[in-house]
């Protein structure tokens, strides 16, 4: 066991925030910290990791123990970087301890060439322990994990001597996350990781936490994420903490299972309650029956005191429900060799050369590619706000568009909410907007605060609210669930799916992309991919590609030419290629030998009597630099020879 935590509170100005909350941690776990904004993720985490206290009991009880071979990581903003320093300084930083060994050792070497008698003995004695240290802790393999690590977390195009303020905040947290990963520390703690991660980073990392030799906590509102790597959730509640069995969509079947139990019982109880408390009042005045009222109502008293709680489980999600009233043609949509630019004049850069794209009636479509790629400024030349030179785009006649725009460019921030939506709808009553608004839980006083000081979900719900009032037949969504909670996004995710028009979304949400879209068109600079099916339909498409090319170039490159003299290159070639595997075996088995010969002699040379005889002690430590200047060399051809 790593961590235990038993009857935790926590208070604030008198309200409980986190009430009589135990768990424990166990080795090699996975586990995901849910709940909804505010409901005490972040305080939590601040209390494992000792940077905030908790309240006890009144009794006294209550405490976090953690494990004397438990080493903590908590990945915050930027945490811990050194930003006038470089790159490669900062990812050596955890290895700082076993880079000092290493050199060291090398100190203890130079000093063994020409020490004699006790002090040959002491440095001999010094530098095997720490060789044996440093072997041990994978010192060989410190180059190779940071370039691992730094390659995974898209560093790849970096220069190592880069300096850290010279990143972007993404690329700083990105930074940050890689350092973490390479301390490599027992129980990992992450805090919304997957932010700032484009798709192939997201992969990597999920892989990488697979494979990781330690347990991990994970808060996070990707669900696609939660789903990949997490055997248990976590769900913060009420102030109270529900463990699951499980991945994310595991625990979304329990809670509901759960839920209605309770809500089973509860009613139950409610009914037996309500039967004891008509006997007592019919028999509490009766001569004959007084004695069996009150002997009732101390039974009444016991199930009062242990009465099952009514499930607290239930918020109002928001109402929506996309419809729209006229049909269009099969083909809806025709783009053709269109260029997607951002700027004008000199100022202009080209993003996509040439994009085409067709969608028929029915179909949604959602758009990937790579962070900058030009996917919203796609949907924003399809529909004419951004210009284009080349290339044609056709849209059918009786087509109806519903625009949402991540960055909310349609709405005037200054109006206040409900006047914003008076001023597209100008004949709706005031009771029909605040009916459309209170669908999206917009309501009170919310409703006349200017939209520039309300929350980007608030924001966000306003737009939802607008898409509706539009009654479009053909959807375009950029980044539709972006600042939203969890129980929005599914409902939002229902309303989608549920939809039978036409769709056309950029997302970076791949529970969503999962669950909605029909079609994925991967954008790149010169082409766009077309992929029948949903998101993860997408990724064994491409895998089975990237599969099938390599096997191509394999093939290609053992395929025989048909002219006479490319055939002689290829005997030559062939013979060639017979005489590098001979090599390769052979310094397979030479660096197989001189790793087994290198400790064996380093255990010699603390021997005494090698320790005591200067010549001896001389011969071994000449013979272990050649055995290791050997060993160096015949890797590095192995290397060669094997790419």
């Amino acid at each position: 066991m790593l961590l235990s935590a038993e009857h935790i509170f926590k208070y604030y100005n008198g309200e409980c925030l986190l009430k009589d909350i135990s768990f424990t941690v166990e080795d090699n776990e996975r586990i995901g910290l849910i709940g909804s904004n505010g409901c005490g993720k972040s305080t939590l985490l601040r209390i494992i990791t000792g940077e905030e206290s908790f309240d006890k009991t009144p009794d006294g009880s209550g405490s976090v123990s953690i494990s004397s071979k438990t080493e903590i990581g908590f990945l915050k903003q930027n945490a811990g970087l050194d930003i006038d320093g470089t790159i490669i300084d900062e990812m050596k930083k955890p290895f700082s301890e076993l880079l000092q060994m290493h050199s060291r050792a090398q100190e203890l070497a130079a000093v063994m060439e020409s020490a004699s008698g006790e002090e040959l003995e002491k440095a001999a004695s010094e530098y095997a322990r720490l060789t044996s240290v440093f072997e041990a802790r994978e010192g060989y393999l410190i180059d190779v994990k940071i370039k691992t690590v730094l390659n995974g977390m898209g560093f790849e195009d970096k220069a190592m001597d880069m300096i850290i303020h010279s990143l972007s905040g993404g690329e700083k947290t990105r930074l940050a996350m890689a350092k973490l990963l390479l301390e490599e520390p027992n129980l990992l703690i992450l805090d919304e990781p997957t932010n700032h991660l484009d798709f192939k980073t997201l992969s990597w990392l999920e892989d990488y936490l697979k494979g990781y030799r330690g347990s991990v906590i994970i808060v996070s509102h990707d669900r696609y994420f939660l789903n990949k790597l997490c055997s248990r959730i976590f769900e913060i509640e009420n102030g109270t903490l529900t463990s699951y069995t499980g991945d994310y969509s595991s625990y979304l079947v329990q809670k509901k299972m759960n839920t209605e139990r309770q809500m089973k019982l509860y009613e139950a109880q409610q009914k037996q309650i309500a039967n004891m408390q008509d006997f007592i009042d019919r028999n509490r005045v009766s001569a004959t029956s007084a004695k069996a009222a009150k002997s009732r109502q101390h039974m009444l008293d016991r199930v009062l005191e242990n009465a099952v709680e009514k499930p607290k489980t239930y918020v109002k999600p928001p109402k929506i429900k996309l419809e729209y009233d006229i049909t269009p043609p099969k083909e809806v949509l025709k783009v053709s060799g269109v260029d997607i630019s951002v700027g004008t004049g000199e100022d202009k850069k080209t993003l996509i050369d040439s994009f085409s794209l067709e969608v028929r009636r029915g179909e949604k479509v959602a758009l990937i590619g790579e962070n900058g790629i030009g996917k919203s400024t796609i949907l924003k030349v399809i529909q004419g706000i951004h210009p284009h030179e080349r290339g044609k785009i056709e849209w059918a006649d009786n087509v109806k568009i519903a625009y949402f725009d991540q960055e909310n460019a349609q709405l005037n921030f200054s109006n206040p909410v409900i006047e914003e939506v008076h001023r597209l709808w100008p004949r709706m009553t005031e009771l029909e907007v605040r009916n459309a608004l209170g669908s999206v839980l917009l309501s009170g006083e919310d409703v006349f605060k200017p939209v520039s000081v309300i929350s980007g979900g608030e924001r966000a719900k306003l737009c939802f609210a607008i898409l509706m009032l539009k009654r479009g037949n053909v959807l375009i969504l950029d980044e539709p669930t972006n600042h939203l909670d969890i129980s929005t996004k599914e409902v939002l995710e229902e309303a989608l799916a549920e939809f039978d028009g036409t769709m056309i979304l950029v997302s970076h949400d791949r529970y969503l992309l999962n669950k909605v879209p029909s079609k994925i068109v991967c954008v790149e600079k010169n082409s766009a991919k077309v992929y029948e099916g949903n998101f993860d339909s997408y990724l064994e498409q491409s895998q089975a590609e990237a599969k099938k090319e390599e096997e191509n170039k394999i093939l290609s490159e053992k395929k025989p030419e048909q002219d006479k003299s490319k055939q002689y290159r290829t005997k030559e070639q062939r013979a060639k290629d017979a005489k590098r595997k001979l090599r390769v075996s052979e310094l397979e088995r030479d660096i197989e030998r001189l790793e087994a010969e290198i400790p064996m002699l380093e255990r010699e040379m603390c021997k005494p009597e090698v320790i005591s005889d200067y010549e001896k002690m001389n011969q071994k430590c000449k013979e272990l630099d050649e055995k290791r200047k050997e060993l160096s060399e015949k890797i590095d051809e192995w290397t060669e020879l094997a790419e």
